[in-house]
């Protein structure tokens, strides 16, 4: 047997063959291949990226035995002497997630235990880790709601769209149906909702405000007959008894008021 190969078998009784390397005591699983040949590759290459400096996560071929997420993870282990699961190149204040060799995320240092343990995913252009079962955006960690509208509710404030740090984010509209506007030199908040057809349900002083308007109007909605599945705003930080007040004084439009589900 070549090294670092190990043959196993599968259910239907095929053999098939692991490949595995140790480095600074750390047991690494490089994967599994269909041939002795592939799986000896692969740890002849793992052994070569771990003993040799020169190489970088740039000097990636597609031809590689080699993952490039294996490839990232081997380079950062080697070069920052920690290893993760995830493919992440650690620097001292943040880090690269890479998703393929040409896109690259760059993180907070802050968010490293997250992404050590969580998988990056990409579907229909959003970024999804898996947690407890679940599909979590990504942008959530920032406090900005799934399928917000980069520009319209949040920018990255040097034009990056591939850096997450904290201090690039900043979050324009946090509520869902709310959008800050200027009215006479004053700034408000306007609330609509899709019936469909966008309807103003008003406009306030404070985007709590607005954000409360937009989840009395579902209510309201959904006592006329309405049955559309409305996600309402969660607001942090405010009392029930606190809420409760606002939801009560808050004026909401007559046109949402008489709305009923057969309207056109």
């Amino acid at each position: 047997m070549l090294k670092g190969v190990y043959p196993a078998v599968k259910k239907d009784n095929t053999t098939y063959y692991r490949s595995s390397i140790t480095y600074h005591r750390k047991h690494i699983s490089l994967g599994s291949f269909s041939t002795m040949e592939k799986a000896n590759a692969a740890y002849l290459e793992a052994n070569h990226i771990l003993d040799s400096t020169s190489l970088s996560i740039h000097d990636y071929v597609e031809e590689s035995p080699l993952s490039f997420e294996k490839w990232v993870i081997l380079i950062n282990f080697r070069d920052n002497n920690i290893y993760f699961g995830t493919p992440i190149y650690a620097r001292p204040k943040f880090f690269y997630y890479y998703l393929s060799p040409t896109h690259v995320l760059k993180f907070d240092i802050d968010d490293l235990f997250y992404y050590s343990s969580h998988k990056i995913m990409k579907r229909n252009g959003h970024l999804f880790v898996a947690d407890y079962g679940m599909q979590v955006n990504i942008l959530n960690r920032h406090g900005i709601r799934s399928y917000s509208v980069p520009g319209k509710d949040f920018i990255f404030q040097n034009g990056d769209e591939t850096d997450f740090r904290s201090e690039n984010l900043k979050i324009i509209n946090r509520y869902l149906g709310v959008s800050k506007i200027l009215t006479k030199g004053k700034t408000k908040y306007k609330a609509k909702i899709n019936l469909p057809g966008y309807y103003v349900i008003g406009t306030y002083d404070t985007e709590d405000e607005a954000a409360i308007a937009y989840n009395k109007a579902i209510d309201i909605l959904k006592r006329n007959g309405n049955t559309k599945n409305y996600t309402p705003n969660y607001l942090e930080g405010l009392s029930p008894a606190v809420y409760a007040d606002i939801y009560a004084r808050l004026k909401v439009s007559e046109k949402i008021l008489n709305y009923q589900p057969t309207q056109k």
